[in-house]
C-alpha cells in the first residue's frame, strides 16, 4: 500500500513528470559518451519502467516534460567545455544531429521539451515558465544521469522550493556507486526517491479516491 503522504505529494492536479536526458549520446551503446568509455549498460534496465511511468502519467493528466541537452558553439564556454578534464566532450549531443535525438521515447504533441545547455534543467531554460503555467508543486524525476543531470536539476528545483520525489529505477548512471551515491543524496538533503511502482500506484490509488 502507497503511503498517504506519496499520493498528497504526487497529486496530479500539482505534478509534472520530467525526462532528464534520454538522449542517444547519453544512452545508446553506439553514442558518444559510450564510444569515450563510459558505461551504459544501466539504460537499458529503466527503458521499461520508464515506460510505465510515462503511460500512467499520461492517464492521469500529468503532464511529461522531456528535457532534452543540445550543445553548440554559442554556448560552449571555456568554463563549459573544460568541466570534465579526462573526457572529450565536443562531439556530444551537437545541434541537430543523432546523438542529441531521443533515445527509446518519443514526445507526443501535447508534452513539453525543454532544452537546456547546462546540467541543470533550470538554468537559462524555460523550465520555471513550463511549470508555473502548469501550477506544479512537485517534480517527478526520471533520466540520466542520476548524479549529474538529474541531481542538478533535484538541488536547483529543491531551492526553489518545488517537491522532488526522484524515481530509483528510471534513472541510471554511469556506475552503480555513482547511481546510489545520488540517490542518497538526494533522498537526504533534496527531497526523496521512490521506486516507480509506488508513484503508480499512488496515482492509482488518487484516481480510485477520487471517483
Amino acid at each position: 500500500m502507497t503511503n498517504v503522504s506519496l499520493i498528497k505529494r504526487v497529486d496530479p492536479k500539482h505534478t509534472a513528470l520530467m525526462v532528464i536526458d534520454m538522449q542517444n549520446d547519453y544512452c545508446h551503446e553506439e553514442g558518444y559518451l559510450a564510444k569515450q568509455g563510459l558505461d551504459v549498460s544501466m539504460v537499458p534496465k529503466m527503458i521499461q519502467p520508464l515506460k510505465e511511468t510515462i503511460e500512467e502519467a499520461e492517464k492521469n493528466s500529468v503532464p511529461v516534460i522531456y528535457v532534452r541537452t543540445v550543445h553548440q558553439d554559442s554556448t560552449d564556454s571555456e568554463t563549459w567545455t573544460r568541466r570534465l578534464k579526462d573526457k572529450n566532450q565536443s562531439g556530444l549531443c551537437r545541434k541537430g544531429t543523432w546523438g542529441a535525438s531521443f533515445f527509446h521515447l518519443e514526445p507526443k504533441k501535447k508534452d513539453v521539451v525543454v532544452t537546456k545547455h547546462r546540467y541543470s534543467a533550470f538554468i537559462h531554460t524555460r523550465l520555471e515558465s513550463v511549470l508555473r503555467t502548469y501550477g506544479v508543486e512537485t517534480i517527478v524525476l526520471a533520466g540520466v544521469s542520476t548524479n549529474i543531470c538529474v541531481e542538478s536539476t533535484a538541488r536547483d528545483g529543491f531551492m526553489l522550493d518545488y517537491d522532488v520525489v526522484m524515481l530509483s529505477d528510471c534513472t541510471g548512471a554511469f556506475s552503480q556507486k555513482e547511481h546510489d551515491m545520488a540517490v542518497e543524496n538526494v533522498d537526504k538533503y533534496f527531497g526523496s526517491v521512490s521506486a516507480s511502482e509506488d508513484v503508480i500506484n499512488a496515482w492509482k490509488q488518487k484516481v480510485a479516491v477520487s471517483t
